[in-house]
């Protein structure tokens, strides 16, 4: 495993790429987290991306530094985790395998079954305590804790969901075979 501490370089690129390669990472936010099994890339020409109209109060983590959080509120009810990589884009973090504080994440879900815990962004963000204080806070910096994997896991693509814009972008990359990715591939 390799801790990204100050890693800016592996953010510093496309999102695709960032996305894909996230896959397997263990990440934790104050110790809670586990195996990062599911991300979408946004780019800063792509419709679907918040990044797309330019720079706002709300998206204004997408265009700093590289290995930074950007935290957005979806539909006025979840709080969804993203890391930003090139100005302007980001990987969402779209499920996570739960491994530690699987307590906590059950009292912040209020559901036992492990699968529920973080399949989903919106469950990801519940389960982390995720909230807008974290946003454009470092990655390689407490509260969050990132460690990619040494070896490269079999990643299964598809088109990204949950959008109206670009859908057809093949930018949806998950763990093969993990039971814990939001929708299958």
């Amino acid at each position: 495993m390799h801790r990204l501490t100050s890693d800016v370089d592996f953010f510093a690129r496309s999102a695709v790429q960032v996305a894909a390669d996230l896959i397997g990472a263990d990440f934790t936010v104050s110790g809670v987290g586990g195996l990062i099994v599911e991300t979408e890339a946004y780019l800063p020409d792509d419709a679907a991306s918040h990044s797309f109209s330019g720079t706002t109060a709300r998206n204004r983590a997408m265009f700093g530094p590289p290995a930074h959080a950007y935290i957005y509120l979806s539909y006025g009810l979840h709080w969804c985790l993203n890391f930003v990589c090139l100005p302007g884009s980001a990987v969402l973090i779209r499920a996570i395998e739960p491994k530690w504080g699987m307590d906590t994440m059950r009292a912040r879900r209020g559901v036992r079954e492990a699968r529920l815990l973080c399949s989903g962004p919106g469950r990801v963000g519940q389960a982390l305590a995720i909230s807008r204080e974290l946003d454009g806070l470092p990655l390689g910096e407490d509260p969050f804790r990132l460690t990619l994997s040494s070896t490269k896991p079999p990643v299964a693509t598809g088109i990204r969901v949950g959008i109206t814009k670009a859908v057809e972008q093949p930018w949806r990359f998950g763990l093969a075979g993990s039971s814990f990715v939001s929708r299958k591939f």
